[in-house]
């Protein structure tokens, strides 16, 4: 499989720790991860973003393990935030996670299902 990052001339470029466009060539196999949600297998909600952030992202590699992928198999992720002051904390957090790995990426400002939960992200890879 081969990913290929696009960025036209023709629009702003940020350049922000995400791509802009990624173009798959090569994939057997293409999975779509539900909006994986800050609640850890015990049923527990972490009380900060950051701790919700991790957790939310430790789920989804867990469904992508559970797929035999990881997260350097992501072309595109969705992070639904319920606050817009936390998503400076969010960007800093995913590239932590992600590393020099840049999926295409769309952040939402939404409510989210329950008050508890501070962020949720749905997630595709390719492999």
């Amino acid at each position: 499989m081969t990913l290929d990052y696009i960025s036209s001339p023709q629009a702003h470029d940020r350049k922000t720790g995400y791509a802009q466009c990624v173009a798959v060539t090569g994939a057997a196999r293409t999975v779509y991860v539900s909006g994986q949600i800050p609640v850890r297998a015990d049923g527990s909600v972490p009380e900060t973003f950051a701790e919700q952030a991790r957790q939310a992202w430790a789920n989804v590699q867990a469904q992508l393990a559970a797929a035999g992928l990881g997260l350097e198999h992501l072309v595109r992720h969705t992070t639904y935030l319920a606050d817009r002051a936390d998503r400076a904390e969010n960007s800093r957090i995913r590239r932590e996670v992600l590393g020099s790995h840049e999926p295409a990426l769309t952040v939402i400002i939404a409510g989210i299902f329950d008050e508890a939960w501070l962020l949720e992200i749905e997630a595709v890879a390719a492999a």
